[in-house]
Parts: C-alpha cells; structure tokens; sequence
C-alpha cells in the first residue's frame, strides 16, 4: 500500500509549518515517521493513503504486521503484442511483491490464438497478471498495475469510454475479478521503454519462448 504524509514540523523556536510528500511505500514512510520522530519536533502527522483514508502510525504499523506472511507491496507490469501475419498474440507479465520481509519477482508469458487486435492482446495480458496474483494468493490489498497501453490504462481508470464490444468484454471480465478479489487498483501508464520487461515476455510468447519462474530479489 502507498500512502503520502502530511505533516506540521515546529522549529526549535515554535516556527511551524506543514509538509505534504510524495506518495510512497507504506514501510518506507514509516522509517521516515520514525527519524522525524527523533527530532522531537513533529508536532502533527497524518499518513493518507491512495484512497484517501487516513492511518494513524499505529495503525498502519498494525496493518503491516498482519500482512507480512502474506504477498503484499504487489506491482504488476503487462504487456500484449499482436502479430498482424499469423494473428496471432503473445501475452507478458511480471510481478513484483514482498513476502515474510523479502523481495520476489514472478515472470510469466503465454502465447494465444483467439485474439484479433492488439488491444485485446494488451487486455489479456492485463488478465493474466490478475490471474497469476490469484494464485498467490493476493486479495483485499491495494494493486499497481503499470503499462504502455494508452487504451487499457485509460480504460479501466474510467478517463476513457469502451465503446468496442469485446473490449468491453474484456473491462467488464476484469473488473469482476479485482471485486471479487477485493482488489483495489492502481494504475500507471508508462513508456514502452520503461515497460521493457514484460513487452520483452510478450515477444518471446510469439516466438513460442515459455516463461514461467519465480526468484527472490536482492535487495
């Protein structure tokens, strides 16, 4: 989960003044509360998170302990591509997340025959990640989803109509399962380059690579 803090800081002489920060890890801006803390001159402090639901230190604290031994800190990066010759598509995902106070990584492509346009493809990709956190066993936390999709993206964060009936296919399949899974999404549309991961997973999907791991990060 991400969270922003809002904070009112008094100097040494009873000067004050307020602070807003960027949106962050939950656990990275509680190591920040920590040192600001020390200073002994925190006056005020209030962790907002991407719902607009505020967290006291304590309670957010609470939320992480009893999320640890489960994935959590999930950032998923997709990627469709649709070959125009053989109509057929190769799908990408990786999965980023924090279990038991580690790092992991999952990767996973898949190459498929039924679609007929590259958004669709994008689509399915988007699908498949949800899929691949089912079986993590993710649910009822808040997910970033990161693509290059100007279509997808906007899509399912409502700024843009669906007006092509199996896309809407494709909106509505998932976001019945991000209720079901009482997933929470995020959305981040990136460049292709900053995307290169899974759009590498999708190219070796249509080149009938299969990918399938799961590794531990160093941190």
């Amino acid at each position: 989960m991400k969270v922003r803090l809002e904070i009112v800081y008094r100097t040494k002489k009873g000067t004050e003044t307020s602070f807003v920060s960027d949106y962050m890890q939950s656990s990275k801006a509680l190591l920040i509360v920590e040192d600001l803390e020390k200073t002994g001159r925190l006056k005020e402090i209030t962790l907002i998170d991407s719902h607009d639901t505020s967290w006291t230190t304590k309670e957010l604290k609470k939320q992480l302990e009893g999320i640890q031994t489960e994935p959590h800190d999930v950032t998923i990066y997709f990627d469709g591509g649709f070959d125009l010759k053989t109509k057929k598509s190769g799908l990408g995902c990786a999965v980023y997340y924090q279990q038991n106070g580690k790092s992991f990584r999952l990767r996973k492509n898949a190459h498929v025959d039924e679609l007929d346009t590259n958004n669709e493809a994008e689509y399915a990709a988007f699908h498949l990640g949800l899929q691949e956190i089912e079986q993590l066993g993710v649910h009822h936390l808040p997910v970033t989803f990161v693509g290059d999709s100007q279509v997808v993206i906007n899509q399912l964060n409502g700024e843009w109509p669906v007006y092509e009936e199996e896309l809407s296919k494709w909106a509505d399949r998932i976001e019945a399962k991000l209720q079901d899974l009482g997933i929470q999404p995020e959305y981040e549309l990136v460049s292709r380059k900053q995307n290169r991961e899974a759009d590498h997973l999708a190219s070796q999907a249509l080149k009938g690579v299969e990918i399938s791991s799961v590794i531990e990060m160093e941190e």
